[in-house]
């Protein structure tokens, strides 16, 4: 965490990846984000990976350092509580991140009734208002078509949820732009886009619409070689798995320096009057190049080149599984600042990561450990919202409200 956003207030009623992601950023830069939920949980409560004990990592590991509201949103007054909550007063407050829309209720033409400058982003499946997740976009752009082994016919979907990965930082973008434009002119915005528009827009600027238009060759499945250059992966003598990259001009000559294959790869380029100085030349004939490469890993261990890779400034991993990495890799541990290790109350003990982003004029902070479902409702109620103690007992009373630590006080007294 850092404190860059210290002083804003931001509401987020959510599901999924990207505005739990874009609140859980904001978050970590400081600035209060209240996320309210429905009694017993949302649509994100139970969702995968769990503990044994059913709680929801991913739930835990999304609303790190927000206050956490629990409401009936099907009773009118917890209606009008989020109501509330989302249009409270304050010059930093009056922001609102949600892909929840509810017409008549929770929507921009309702709220601005009670905040007439009010900032609200809204993720929306695709342009149409149909709903779309990052699993249905991509295989309707074409992705999963040139992802997995070279040769094989299978689509393959990919297990990173990229297009809600980056939506959701767009989230953020937008967000800041509008608070923006507030502060210079007064005037808040609704602002609105779709998951599928992110990942089609992606479809451009990586340049693929404007190749497959214009007479480009199909696009291929190639395993893990890397696409326009060369990167390919390679078995180990101890049977690891590397990945090896030779995307820039000081890429290649390091690799082929390190691994002594300078002769070889001038007789490629003799054989073919082609010159793997240049990077597409090398994806064209990174069949050639593996050939040459494959021998020196096949006699290799792992421990037997690393220190040499590493001395060159190579740019190579090995492969893992999330289990290797988090026994091996001290970028995911404490050694690392953007993780802390904390005792995560209920799940567990082990490192939680804060905000990759390091500000000059804020130094980073631990980040915090995700809240309780509705631990926060009694604090925002009356923080945020204004209401009395006895307006406050009133509702969890009537069930319109709930939060664990409320219900521990008034059994302790």
């Amino acid at each position: 965490m850092n404190n860059a956003l210290t002083g804003m207030r931001i509401v987020e009623g959510s599901a999924f990846v990207a505005v739990p992601l874009a609140g859980m950023t904001l978050a970590q830069m400081g600035a209060e984000v209240i996320r309210f939920d429905r009694i017993g949980g949302g649509l994100d409560a139970r969702r995968w990976p769990v503990a044994k004990n059913g709680l929801s990592h991913f739930w835990a590991e999304m609303n790190k350092g927000k206050k956490s509201v629990a409401v009936d949103m099907r009773d009118p007054r917890g209606k009008e509580l989020i109501t509330q909550i989302i249009t409270a007063p304050g010059k930093d407050a009056g922001m609102f991140l949600t892909n929840l829309k509810v017409r008549g209720w929770m929507d921009y033409e309702t709220l601005t009734k009670y905040r007439s400058d009010l900032i609200m982003l809204t993720l929306k499946g695709d342009r149409h208002g149909r709903p779309a997740v990052d699993y249905t976009v991509n295989p309707a752009l074409g992705f999963p078509a040139i992802t997995g082994p070279e040769g094989s016919a299978e689509p393959v979907a990919h297990a990173l949820p990229a297009w809600d990965c980056i939506a959701g930082n767009m989230m953020v973008s937008g967000l800041l732009a509008a608070e923006r434009h507030r502060l210079r002119h007064g005037a808040g915005q609704n602002v609105e886009f779709a998951l599928k528009d992110v990942a089609a827009a992606m479809l451009g600027h990586l340049g693929i619409i404007g190749d497959t238009l214009t007479g480009g060759a199909k696009r291929e499945k190639c395993g893990n070689a890397l696409y326009g250059a060369y990167g390919q992966d390679f078995i180990c003598a101890d049977g690891q798995r590397v990945m090896v990259i030779g995307l820039t001009r000081r890429q290649w000559d390091g690799l082929v320096k390190v691994t002594g294959t300078q002769a070889a790869m001038a007789q490629i380029e003799s054989r073919h009057g082609i010159d793997l100085a240049d990077e597409g030349t090398r994806y064209r004939f990174r069949h050639d190049i593996t050939d040459v490469l494959r021998p020196y890993f096949a006699k290799r261990a792992v421990s037997d080149f690393a220190a040499a890779f590493e001395g060159a400034g190579l740019t190579w991993s090995v492969f893992r599984d999330f289990e290797t990495a988090l026994a091996e890799d001290p970028d995911l541990t404490d050694d690392n600042p953007m993780f802390s290790t904390l005792d995560v109350p209920d799940m567990g003990r082990f490192p939680v990561p804060g905000s990759p982003l390091e500000f000059s004029a804020h130094p980073r902070q631990a980040p915090v450990a995700p809240p309780a479902l509705g631990a926060h409702t009694e604090e925002v109620l009356g923080d945020v919202v204004g209401l009395t103690d006895t307006e406050i007992a009133q509702l969890f009373d009537g069930g319109v409200v709930q939060s664990p630590l409320y219900g521990t006080a008034r059994n302790a007294a």
